[in-house]
Protein backbone atom coordinates (compact mmCIF):
# COMPACT_ATOMS: atom_id res chain seq x y z
CA UNK A 1 0.00 0.00 0.00
CA UNK A 2 1.60 3.27 -1.08
CA UNK A 3 1.38 6.68 0.60
CA UNK A 4 -1.28 9.07 -0.69
CA UNK A 5 -0.13 10.75 -3.88
CA UNK A 6 -1.75 14.06 -2.80
CA UNK A 7 -1.76 15.01 0.85
CA UNK A 8 -4.89 16.94 1.75
CA UNK A 9 -4.51 19.72 4.31
CA UNK A 10 -6.82 19.86 7.30
CA UNK A 11 -8.12 23.17 5.94
CA UNK A 12 -9.15 21.60 2.64
CA UNK A 13 -10.93 18.81 4.54
CA UNK A 14 -12.79 21.40 6.65
CA UNK A 15 -13.79 23.29 3.49
CA UNK A 16 -15.20 20.15 1.88
CA UNK A 17 -17.10 18.99 5.00
CA UNK A 18 -20.75 19.99 5.31
CA UNK A 19 -21.20 18.74 8.88
CA UNK A 20 -18.50 17.37 11.22
CA UNK A 21 -18.48 13.66 11.97
CA UNK A 22 -18.61 12.49 15.58
CA UNK A 23 -18.39 9.15 17.37
CA UNK A 24 -22.19 9.19 17.54
CA UNK A 25 -22.70 9.88 13.82
CA UNK A 26 -19.98 7.43 12.76
CA UNK A 27 -21.55 4.64 14.83
CA UNK A 28 -24.82 5.27 12.99
CA UNK A 29 -22.95 5.09 9.69
CA UNK A 30 -21.18 1.84 10.60
CA UNK A 31 -24.48 0.24 11.63
CA UNK A 32 -26.18 1.43 8.42
CA UNK A 33 -23.37 -0.08 6.34
CA UNK A 34 -23.94 -3.42 8.05
CA UNK A 35 -21.25 -3.62 10.75
CA UNK A 36 -22.62 -5.96 13.42
CA UNK A 37 -21.61 -6.55 17.06
CA UNK A 38 -19.22 -9.51 17.20
CA UNK A 39 -18.10 -9.21 13.56
CA UNK A 40 -14.51 -9.83 12.44
CA UNK A 41 -13.39 -6.91 10.29
CA UNK A 42 -10.21 -5.75 8.59
CA UNK A 43 -10.45 -2.01 7.94
CA UNK A 44 -8.69 0.15 5.36
CA UNK A 45 -9.52 3.85 5.59
CA UNK A 46 -8.73 7.40 4.51
CA UNK A 47 -9.43 9.86 7.32
CA UNK A 48 -9.51 12.85 4.97
CA UNK A 49 -12.14 11.19 2.74
CA UNK A 50 -14.42 10.67 5.77
CA UNK A 51 -14.49 14.44 6.24
CA UNK A 52 -13.58 16.55 9.24
CA UNK A 53 -14.14 14.50 12.38
CA UNK A 54 -14.34 15.66 15.99
CA UNK A 55 -11.44 13.75 17.53
CA UNK A 56 -9.95 12.59 14.22
CA UNK A 57 -8.61 9.06 14.06
CA UNK A 58 -9.36 8.41 17.75
CA UNK A 59 -13.07 9.04 17.12
CA UNK A 60 -13.11 6.71 14.09
CA UNK A 61 -11.50 3.91 16.11
CA UNK A 62 -13.77 4.40 19.13
CA UNK A 63 -16.84 4.39 16.88
CA UNK A 64 -15.94 1.13 15.12
CA UNK A 65 -14.88 -0.55 18.39
CA UNK A 66 -18.11 0.45 20.12
CA UNK A 67 -20.09 -0.87 17.14
CA UNK A 68 -18.23 -4.20 17.12
CA UNK A 69 -18.19 -4.54 20.96
CA UNK A 70 -15.38 -6.51 22.68
CA UNK A 71 -16.94 -9.69 21.22
CA UNK A 72 -15.91 -8.41 17.80
CA UNK A 73 -12.47 -8.17 16.24
CA UNK A 74 -10.86 -5.23 14.43
CA UNK A 75 -7.77 -5.67 12.25
CA UNK A 76 -5.67 -3.22 10.24
CA UNK A 77 -2.55 -3.70 8.11
CA UNK A 78 0.40 -2.16 9.98
CA UNK A 79 2.88 -2.53 7.12
CA UNK A 80 6.45 -1.21 7.25
CA UNK A 81 7.28 -0.93 3.56
CA UNK A 82 10.46 1.05 4.27
CA UNK A 83 11.97 -2.08 5.89
CA UNK A 84 12.39 -3.85 2.57
CA UNK A 85 14.80 -4.47 -0.28
CA UNK A 86 15.90 -0.92 -1.28
CA UNK A 87 16.58 -1.80 -4.94
CA UNK A 88 12.80 -2.13 -5.36
CA UNK A 89 11.81 1.19 -3.79
CA UNK A 90 9.71 3.42 -6.04
CA UNK A 91 8.04 6.01 -3.78
CA UNK A 92 10.65 7.42 -3.78
CA UNK A 93 13.53 5.43 -5.27
CA UNK A 94 16.96 5.94 -3.70
CA UNK A 95 20.41 5.97 -5.37
CA UNK A 96 22.06 2.58 -5.92
CA UNK A 97 25.05 3.81 -3.89
CA UNK A 98 22.79 3.86 -0.81
CA UNK A 99 21.49 0.29 -1.07
CA UNK A 100 24.21 -1.50 0.90
CA UNK A 101 24.14 1.12 3.64
CA UNK A 102 20.37 0.69 3.98
CA UNK A 103 20.71 -3.10 4.17
CA UNK A 104 23.45 -2.77 6.77
CA UNK A 105 21.92 -0.04 8.92
CA UNK A 106 18.11 -0.33 8.75
CA UNK A 107 16.90 -0.83 12.36
CA UNK A 108 15.36 -4.24 13.00
CA UNK A 109 11.58 -4.45 13.09
CA UNK A 110 10.18 -4.34 16.64
CA UNK A 111 6.38 -4.64 16.91
CA UNK A 112 6.07 -2.17 19.79
CA UNK A 113 8.37 0.45 18.27
CA UNK A 114 8.49 0.40 14.47
CA UNK A 115 5.96 2.84 12.97
CA UNK A 116 3.76 2.04 10.01
CA UNK A 117 4.41 3.58 6.61
CA UNK A 118 1.92 4.63 3.97
CA UNK A 119 -1.20 3.10 5.54
CA UNK A 120 -2.72 6.25 7.05
CA UNK A 121 -3.14 8.00 10.39
CA UNK A 122 -5.98 5.78 11.60
CA UNK A 123 -3.71 2.73 11.48
CA UNK A 124 -0.83 4.49 13.21
CA UNK A 125 -3.22 5.55 16.02
CA UNK A 126 -4.63 2.01 16.24
CA UNK A 127 -1.16 0.43 16.37
CA UNK A 128 -0.44 1.98 19.78
CA UNK A 129 -3.96 1.55 21.20
CA UNK A 130 -4.28 -0.36 24.51
CA UNK A 131 -4.80 -4.12 24.08
CA UNK A 132 -3.97 -4.04 20.37
CA UNK A 133 -1.67 -6.88 19.33
CA UNK A 134 0.68 -6.72 16.36
CA UNK A 135 1.99 -9.65 14.38
CA UNK A 136 5.74 -10.10 14.19
CA UNK A 137 6.29 -9.98 10.43
CA UNK A 138 9.06 -7.42 9.84
CA UNK A 139 7.52 -6.06 6.63
CA UNK A 140 3.84 -7.08 6.46
CA UNK A 141 2.57 -7.00 10.05
CA UNK A 142 -1.08 -6.66 11.05
CA UNK A 143 -2.53 -5.08 14.19
CA UNK A 144 -5.63 -6.52 15.85
CA UNK A 145 -7.99 -5.83 18.76
CA UNK A 146 -10.81 -7.85 20.24
CA UNK A 147 -11.88 -11.43 20.68
CA UNK A 148 -9.78 -13.04 17.92
CA UNK A 149 -6.78 -10.70 18.03
CA UNK A 150 -4.33 -13.30 19.37
CA UNK A 151 -5.39 -16.00 16.89
CA UNK A 152 -5.05 -13.57 13.97
CA UNK A 153 -1.65 -12.12 14.89
CA UNK A 154 0.32 -15.00 16.43
CA UNK A 155 2.95 -16.97 14.52
CA UNK A 156 3.01 -14.77 11.42
CA UNK A 157 5.63 -16.65 9.39
CA UNK A 158 8.28 -14.79 7.41
CA UNK A 159 7.55 -16.67 4.17
CA UNK A 160 4.13 -16.19 2.52
CA UNK A 161 3.59 -12.97 4.46
CA UNK A 162 0.13 -12.49 2.91
CA UNK A 163 -0.58 -16.14 2.09
CA UNK A 164 -1.28 -19.33 4.03
CA UNK A 165 -0.80 -18.97 7.78
CA UNK A 166 -0.88 -15.17 7.54
CA UNK A 167 -3.39 -12.96 9.37
CA UNK A 168 -5.33 -12.73 6.07
CA UNK A 169 -5.72 -16.51 5.91
CA UNK A 170 -7.01 -16.45 9.50
CA UNK A 171 -9.48 -13.72 8.66
CA UNK A 172 -10.65 -15.93 5.78
CA UNK A 173 -10.95 -18.87 8.19
CA UNK A 174 -13.06 -16.75 10.58
CA UNK A 175 -15.34 -15.66 7.72
CA UNK A 176 -14.30 -12.05 8.27
CA UNK A 177 -15.24 -8.96 6.31
CA UNK A 178 -13.19 -6.23 4.69
CA UNK A 179 -14.26 -2.63 5.33
CA UNK A 180 -13.04 -0.07 2.78
CA UNK A 181 -13.62 3.56 3.81
CA UNK A 182 -12.74 6.13 1.18
CA UNK A 183 -10.28 3.76 -0.53
CA UNK A 184 -10.67 1.34 -3.43
CA UNK A 185 -10.00 -2.38 -3.71
CA UNK A 186 -6.45 -1.45 -4.73
CA UNK A 187 -5.94 -1.05 -0.96
CA UNK A 188 -7.73 -4.33 -0.19
CA UNK A 189 -4.81 -6.42 1.09
CA UNK A 190 -7.06 -9.47 1.56
CA UNK A 191 -6.99 -10.00 -2.22
CA UNK A 192 -3.28 -10.88 -1.91
CA UNK A 193 -4.45 -14.21 -0.46
CA UNK A 194 -6.13 -14.86 -3.81
CA UNK A 195 -2.77 -14.23 -5.52
CA UNK A 196 -1.17 -16.93 -3.38
CA UNK A 197 -4.02 -19.36 -4.09
CA UNK A 198 -4.35 -18.63 -7.81
CA UNK A 199 -2.33 -20.14 -10.65
CA UNK A 200 -2.35 -16.94 -12.72
CA UNK A 201 -0.16 -16.26 -15.79
CA UNK A 202 3.33 -15.01 -15.01
CA UNK A 203 3.24 -15.99 -11.32
CA UNK A 204 6.77 -15.70 -9.97
CA UNK A 205 8.84 -15.32 -6.82
CA UNK A 206 11.55 -12.71 -6.24
CA UNK A 207 14.31 -12.27 -3.70
CA UNK A 208 13.39 -9.81 -0.98
CA UNK A 209 14.89 -8.82 2.35
CA UNK A 210 14.48 -6.81 5.53
CA UNK A 211 16.05 -6.06 8.90
CA UNK A 212 14.83 -8.24 11.76
CA UNK A 213 15.89 -9.64 15.09
CA UNK A 214 17.32 -13.17 14.97
CA UNK A 215 18.17 -14.47 18.48
CA UNK A 216 17.95 -10.85 19.65
CA UNK A 217 20.57 -9.75 17.12
CA UNK A 218 19.81 -7.46 14.18
CA UNK A 219 20.26 -9.21 10.84
CA UNK A 220 19.41 -8.42 7.22
CA UNK A 221 17.49 -11.54 6.20
CA UNK A 222 16.73 -12.47 2.57
CA UNK A 223 14.21 -14.95 1.16
CA UNK A 224 12.15 -15.70 -1.95
CA UNK A 225 8.66 -14.16 -1.82
CA UNK A 226 5.71 -14.10 -4.20
CA UNK A 227 5.82 -11.10 -6.53
CA UNK A 228 2.48 -9.59 -5.51
CA UNK A 229 0.84 -6.78 -7.47
CA UNK A 230 -2.26 -4.79 -6.56
CA UNK A 231 -2.45 -2.86 -9.84
CA UNK A 232 -5.46 -4.85 -11.08
CA UNK A 233 -7.23 -5.17 -7.69
CA UNK A 234 -9.48 -2.18 -8.34
CA UNK A 235 -10.83 -3.78 -11.54
CA UNK A 236 -11.14 -7.16 -9.82
CA UNK A 237 -13.16 -5.49 -7.06
CA UNK A 238 -15.40 -3.66 -9.53
CA UNK A 239 -16.12 -6.89 -11.37
CA UNK A 240 -16.89 -8.69 -8.10
CA UNK A 241 -19.26 -5.94 -6.96
CA UNK A 242 -20.99 -5.99 -10.34
CA UNK A 243 -21.42 -9.77 -10.08
CA UNK A 244 -23.06 -9.59 -6.62
CA UNK A 245 -24.87 -6.33 -7.44
CA UNK A 246 -23.23 -4.53 -4.52
CA UNK A 247 -24.14 -0.94 -3.65
CA UNK A 248 -21.59 1.01 -1.57
CA UNK A 249 -22.66 3.09 1.43
CA UNK A 250 -21.14 6.03 3.27
CA UNK A 251 -19.03 6.47 6.39
CA UNK A 252 -19.07 10.20 6.91
CA UNK A 253 -18.53 11.56 3.41
CA UNK A 254 -16.47 8.57 2.27
CA UNK A 255 -17.82 5.98 -0.15
CA UNK A 256 -17.50 2.75 1.81
CA UNK A 257 -17.83 -0.99 1.31
CA UNK A 258 -18.32 -3.99 3.59
CA UNK A 259 -17.43 -7.18 1.71
CA UNK A 260 -17.03 -10.86 2.63
CA UNK A 261 -13.34 -11.83 2.54
CA UNK A 262 -14.14 -15.42 1.59
CA UNK A 263 -16.34 -14.35 -1.31
CA UNK A 264 -13.91 -11.86 -2.83
CA UNK A 265 -10.85 -14.11 -2.32
CA UNK A 266 -12.60 -17.10 -3.91
CA UNK A 267 -13.78 -14.89 -6.78
CA UNK A 268 -10.30 -13.41 -7.10
CA UNK A 269 -8.61 -16.80 -7.54
CA UNK A 270 -10.53 -17.41 -10.78
CA UNK A 271 -10.53 -13.75 -11.88
CA UNK A 272 -6.72 -13.60 -11.72
CA UNK A 273 -6.40 -16.80 -13.78
CA UNK A 274 -8.58 -15.33 -16.49
CA UNK A 275 -7.70 -11.64 -16.43
CA UNK A 276 -4.21 -11.00 -15.09
CA UNK A 277 -1.86 -9.92 -17.85
CA UNK A 278 1.71 -11.21 -17.98
CA UNK A 279 4.01 -8.19 -17.36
Amino acid sequence: MEPDKKKETEGSVVDSTLKPNTITSLKRDFQALGVKPGAVIIMHSSLSKIGWTVGGSVAVIRAIMQTLTPEGTLVMPSFTSNNSEPSKWENPPVPKAWWDMIRNEMPAFEPNITPTRGVGSVVETFRTWPNVLRSNHPMSSFAAWGKNAKFITENHELIEDLGEGSPISRLYELNGQVLLIGVTHENNSSIHLAEYRSDFPGKKYNKTGCAMLVNNQREWVEWEELDVNSDDFEQLGKDFESKINYTPGKIGMAESRLISIREIVDYGIEWLKENRKVP
